[in-house]
């Protein structure tokens, strides 16, 4: 069943006298439960698509269907509930709070979330038990990853959107994060869909899409899928 369906997506940016084309008549499909790696480098317009996915960007043409519904279609405060009941989001740069602890940062997800799941059960997946009262200063960049995907995941959504997930990561690190969305996916039947210009990471996708000039260049099923462990720098 296709949990996301694109069709036509377009989207240009304007800047004085300059119209940049982002996306160009961009055609998806996603299954639930699958890992789809969008690839390609910067200006590509991966972070754009994922953002119009997200309900962050509106395009200007298309339609862009999750779960059975045009978001294209939403007003603002339908969009807000979207991504509150809808999406997770997992940043590069792990976008915590600084003056709340790790329980607090994954709780804070939890009481706006009509479906939120137990956090005390998350932060175990995640593999944090022990560290919940860590504020995110004395957390190492990958445990503090570690709390960015407890706090998207607790929300139980549809789509779990990760942006460059491993860009401000060493390698070793970078594979337990990929390790642990793929648990995610796995345990808690999470579709993810993976930005990132690291040509290692197709390894562990069901599909692998790649974007160039604001078009797809490639839409392929991974016919070789590794598990994470098996990503190779």
């Amino acid at each position: 069943m296709s949990i996301l369906r694109i069709e036509g997506v377009q989207k240009t940016y304007e800047s004085g006298q300059t119209t940049f084309q982002a996306l160009t008549d961009i055609g998806v499909r996603v299954e639930k439960g699958e890992i789809v790696v969008i690839l390609g480098p910067s200006g590509s317009g991966k972070s754009t698509l994922l953002n119009a996915i997200g309900g962050i960007d509106v395009v200007d043409s298309g339609s862009i269907i999750v779960n059975g519904n045009d978001i294209t279609q939403l007003n603002d405060r339908k969009l807000v509930d979207y991504r509150r009941e809808e999406i997770g989001f997992v940043f590069q740069m792990y976008n915590l709070i600084p003056n709340l602890t790790v329980y607090e940062n994954i709780e804070l997800t939890a009481n706006i979330s009509p479906n939120a799941l137990s956090i005390s059960e998350v932060i175990e997946a995640v593999g944090l038990s022990g560290m919940e009262d860590r504020f995110p200063r004395e957390l190492s960049g990958g445990q503090q990853q570690r709390v960015s995907i407890a706090r998207a995941v607790v929300k139980a959504p549809k789509l779990l959107l990760c942006d460059e997930p491993t860009g401000a990561l060493d390698s070793a690190t970078s594979k337990e994060i990929l390790q642990l969305i793929e648990k995610v996916n796995k345990e808690f039947d999470t579709t993810v869909l993976i930005i990132t210009h690291n040509q290692a990471i197709r390894s562990m996708a069901n599909r692998v899409i790649t974007l160039k000039d604001g078009k797809i260049e490639s839409d392929e099923v991974n016919e070789h899928q590794t598990s994470a462990e098996g990503v190779e720098w």
